[in-house]
Parts: structure tokens; sequence; C-alpha cells
């Protein structure tokens, strides 16, 4: 008779030195598959007397039953351990963010020029918007531009391929101005707009790029005259660059479409290497403006004997260079983000006159 004591005991430590599933599956089929030692035990209570058969087959029976007890304990303890480990191993924690592959802020020309749309807008301008692509009759002729004009040459502006119907050729816009013109013809007046966008000029040096950003502002009312025009930019300037005043000078111009026409300077110091404003004894064009030549309102529909108002207009990403301390204006436009780390702003730092600007 086997010593089933012994075997117990066996089987038990085989058990609890089990670190696999498969190994505690190798243990059962040995004590308990078909060719078993506790399988042979129990085939072997038919050759039993009754009498041997009452007393081997409850012990044969338990022994059966706590082994079963074990194997089953260690094996669901194995395949959760086995699960934990996967788990882990599989693992993705949500919650840590994916690490950027860069870092984008806003560029300078666009926080400038949602400066200066809040400071307009605080001064009752609403803004207005048109097609980078247009026609001569907006672009030029609407705008008092003669025909032999130097701005209507392939020199200075870009053309489209003529339309194969009408041999007409449309240019990417040169200003802003065909905004004016497009708000003047749709509109009654009292008018008072800004008109920010992109124009297109075959030019490129430090500070000047084939395509840049302008923002023009309209004024059409009665009586409207230089002292409005001279107020509302003074005003502006001032604002735009935090200053409780400006000191600005306007010298006689000559635009197309303007008449009296004036380029607006302020008075500055470049020593040092440091542009400083409102001291010193140099001065710093800023914008070109001036009173709605006649021509160009009666282009438009409007008659110029009740009707007047004045017009300017600004670079935008110039405005930025002087701001923001931009040396060249090139590398507005190439992309780098090592340049935008440095001279872009947060998207959450939105201009606000109340609270401040930049």
């Amino acid at each position: 008779m086997t010593d089933l004591a012994a075997l117990e005991l066996d089987l038990i430590n085989a058990i609890g030195a089990a670190t696999t599933v498969a190994e505690v599956e190798a243990v059962r089929v040995a004590a308990l598959g078909k060719t078993g030692a506790i399988s042979g035990l129990l085939k072997g209570m038919g050759a039993m007397s009754p009498d041997e058969r009452r007393e081997q087959g409850p012990v044969i029976n338990g022994l059966r039953d706590r082994v079963t007890s074990a194997i089953a304990e260690k094996k669901a303890g194995l395949e959760a351990a086995e699960l934990d480990a996967r788990l882990q191993a599989e693992r993705i924690d949500l919650s840590l963010p994916a690490r950027p592959r860069r870092k984008g802020g806003v560029h300078p020309t666009m926080q400038v020029m949602d400066e200066m749309i809040a400071l307009f807008a605080e001064m009752g301008f609403a803004v207005a918007e048109g097609p980078d692509i247009e026609d001569d009759f907006h672009n030029f002729t609407a705008l008092n531009f003669p025909p032999k004009h130097p701005a209507r040459e392939t020199h200075d502006t870009f053309f489209l391929r003529p339309d194969p119907e009408t041999g007409e050729r449309k240019v990417l816009r040169t200003h802003t101005s065909p905004v004016q013109v497009r708000t003047m013809m749709s509109q009654e007046p009292p008018i008072r707009i800004v008109a920010p966008g992109r124009t297109f000029r075959k030019d490129s040096d430090a500070t000047h790029t084939p395509m840049f950003h302008q923002i023009e502002g309209l004024v059409i009312g009665r009586d409207i005259h230089m002292g409005h025009l001279k107020t509302t930019l003074e005003t502006f300037v001032a604002r735009f660059f935090e200053l409780d005043g400006v000191d600005a000078r306007f010298r006689p111009h000559h635009f197309p479409f303007t008449e009296p026409s004036a380029e607006m300077d302020i008075r500055c110091d470049r020593s040092g290497g440091k542009l400083v404003l409102n001291e010193g004894t140099d001065w710093l064009e800023i914008l070109g403006c001036g009173m709605v030549h006649p021509n160009v309102l009666k282009s438009c529909g409007i008659d110029p004997d009740q009707w007047q108002g004045f017009a300017f207009g600004m670079g935008v990403d110039r405005m930025a260079m002087l701001k923001y301390g931009v040396p060249d204006l090139r590398p507005m436009f190439e992309a780098d983000v090592r340049w935008l780390a440095h001279y872009g702003f947060s998207a959450f730092a939105a201009p606000n006159p109340s609270s401040g600007l930049s």
C-alpha cells in the first residue's frame, strides 16, 4: 500500500514549488490524470474487500480533494500574477501628455494685427475684408491711378495670366485700398472701417518682402478734415506704442488716391543701437495718409460736395519690427520655430486695450 501521507506531502511540495501555470498543470496530471498516482489509488479500490474499502475509501478521497483544492488555489494565484505582470508590461499611461515635437506661438505679425484691430475697434472702426486677387478697376482705376503709373507695370506688381475670353489680367492686390473701394460702393456714408490683410509687391530686402501685411483705415462723413486725421493717428500711435503721447509731424507727400497727402513721422533717438520714441532729433516715418481724393469718391458713387473723408495705411510687419525690436523683416516669413520661440507670443495673451496690449 502506498504511503498516503508521504504521497500527499510530495504533491503539496510540488504544487508549492511550481512557478508557472504549466508546472501546476504537470503536477495535476501526475496526481489526478488517467495514469496519475491518486487516480491509480482510486482505481485500486475495486480490488479491495468491503472492509478495506470502507477504511481506505474516505482517506483516498480526502487526499484527492485536498490535492485538487491545493492545485486550484495555486493555479488561480499564478494566473492572477501572470495577468498583473501582463497588464503592467502592456500598460499605457493616458494621464501623461505626449512629448511635443515643437513649441509654437503667435507670430508677431498676427499679434500686432490683433493689437491694431483692438485699438481701432475701441475708436469706433469696423473691420472690412476683401479678396487677395483683384481686378484693375478696384486696385488701380477707382483709386485714381493714371494709365501709365509705375505701379501698373510688371516690375512693381504681380500680374496673373490673361483671361482667355476677355484678356483681362487680374493682380495680386498691391494694397488693401481695394477694400475701401468695395466698402464705399456697397455702403452708404458715414463709413468708418479698417482693412487688414495680405498684400503683394515685387520687392525684397531687409525691410521689404514680396508678401507682407497692411492695415488701412477709411473715414467718410460730413465736414471731415485733416484735424480729424491728425488726432486719430496720433491717438492710435501713442496707444499702440503704449505712450502717454506722441511727438509727430506730417510731411507733404503724394499718393494718387488722397489729396492733400502726407507721411506721418514720429520723433525718435537711434543712438546706441536702440530706438527710443519721443526723444532725440531724428524722425521715423511710420505711415502714409491723406484726405480721400474727390476722384476716388466719384468713382465709388459718392458726392464729394456732400461727403469728405480721410484714409491711412501702414505696414503691420514693419510696426511689429519697431515695437518688438525685430531687426530684419525677412526672418518673419522663414517659418523658423527657433525665431518664433524668441519673438512669438502666447496664444493666451490676447490683446486688450483695458488690461494692456502686449
